[in-house]
């Protein structure tokens, strides 16, 4: 079996009993839950999932969205604990499995064989890539002339970086910024990704991790810098289920393939910006766009 991060920490156990927010809707029938990360991408295509399994099937869905990082949701997940969330095809080669990437097609056909090992699937990626970036501000750039990675590893030692906590320490992540490009930061601020824009606005930081659909690039005029070597991985968004609640409920993946390549970059962006600068709930967002789209009655 291909090795994997251990993710059965006293951490991840108490950040998923005291920091998963559970809502639920009965509708009869066997019981499943559905879990996300702690962003808001993530908790908005949880709820489209929970949304298509409630229209289409007659389970009753437990959402158990803002669970907390990566590894636990994973963990939640491998447990038991929850039987689907949506991931991203790069972080579970490389931080799950600690397996070098490829392009888009290659990491999607081993996130599929490499999931099977821990009785999981992987269904298919919901059409946008919500890889990794590096974000500055225009002053930022401009004063350092900054357009690539590697003109802001020349300039890192004055800066400080503003990521998300497990950035600091993912392969995928920091680390590997470090490795590839040299890039040593003066400071780096761990902190969670609701937070990182306002720092940066605030000049608290200089650099944030950003992701590719955030609802902020755009708000706050961000200059989003070329990885010009190449080093993050495609993070294609894909919903992973137990192989298990499959096996039981068959109609469950007839129901999430619906959202198969339905979502592109610049629609999540827009479906994030109504939550982080709109102030409207990540369910009624989600609920809203399948109603669009005609994937579900209003």
């Amino acid at each position: 079996m291909k090795k994997r991060i251990l993710l059965t920490s006293l951490a991840a156990v108490l950040m998923f009993t005291f920091y998963g927010c559970v809502t639920s809707r009965t509708k009869g029938g066997d019981t499943i839950a559905v879990g996300s990360k702690n962003f808001t991408e993530n908790i908005i295509i949880a709820h489209m999932m929970a949304d298509l399994v409630e229209a289409d099937t007659d389970l009753t869905v437990v959402r158990k969205v803002n669970l907390g990082g990566s590894n636990v949701a994973w963990t939640a997940l491998l447990n038991d604990d929850i039987q689907m969330y949506p991931d991203y095809t790069g972080t579970i080669v490389a931080n799950y499995y600690q397996e070098k990437t490829g392009t888009s097609r290659e990491t999607l056909e081993k996130t599929k064989e490499f999931v099977k090992e821990d009785k999981l699937k992987a269904l298919e990626p919901l059409g946008f890539n919500n890889t990794y970036t590096l974000a500055v501000t225009q002053e930022t750039a401009q004063k350092y002339n900054l357009s690539t990675f590697s003109d802001l590893a020349k300039a890192a030692g004055d800066l400080t970086l503003g990521c998300e906590f497990e950035f600091k320490d993912r392969p995928d992540g920091y680390p590997g910024l470090q490795s590839t490009y040299k890039m040593n930061f003066k400071n780096v601020k761990g902190m969670d990704h609701g937070i990182m824009y306002r720092s940066l606005a605030e000049g608290e930081v200089d650099v944030v991790d950003a992701f590719a659909t955030d609802g902020q690039i755009k708000v706050f005029n961000l200059k989003i810098l070329k990885d010009d070597l190449e080093f993050f991985p495609p993070y294609d968004c894909l919903p992973i289920v137990r192989q298990d609640t499959l096996d039981k409920y068959p109609e469950i993946e007839a129901a999430l393939n619906k959202l198969t390549g339905i979502i592109n970059e610049q629609v999540m962006q827009e479906l994030n910006a109504k939550v982080d600068d709109n102030g409207m709930k990540a369910e009624t967002v989600a609920r809203d766009f399948l109603i669009s789209v005609g994937l579900i009655d209003k």
